[in-house]
């Protein structure tokens, strides 16, 4: 078994609904943290996240819903996310010009450096 440490960068270029993360399907990802921040010098701004879950015909579970003030980030998940094989993190915010941007700090987990 395999414990990889990564981040991935996101940016909301616009308003439509974009997938940040997406597990491999021959993986398990363990979520430390999604900071978000909004780099808009005087505007909240509306940010949605939802996890995908593939084993549930792909619904989608919102667990982060807030105004992000100007100038400020946020944890979206403090308690942190388990994200299956497929499953997949989504991100909406009410304004783009990539205004919104953010980072997740994941252990992803798999089988591909064993042996046999």
């Amino acid at each position: 078994m395999t414990i990889q440490y990564k981040n991935q960068g996101f940016k909301q270029t616009d308003t439509s609904k974009t997938t940040a993360l997406t597990c491999p399907s021959d993986a398990t990802l363990i979520v430390k943290s999604i900071y978000v921040a909004n780099n808009d010098a005087s505007s909240a701004i509306l940010v949605n996240m939802n996890l995908v879950d593939s084993s549930d015909s792909s619904a989608e579970y919102e667990f982060f819903r807030d105004d992000v003030a100007a100038k400020t980030q946020v944890n979206a998940a403090p308690q942190g996310l388990n994200l299956e094989a497929s499953d997949a993190i989504t991100i909406q915010a009410a304004t783009g010009s990539s205004k919104i941007q953010g980072v997740i700090s994941y252990a992803q987990i798999d089988r591909s450096q064993e042996n046999g």
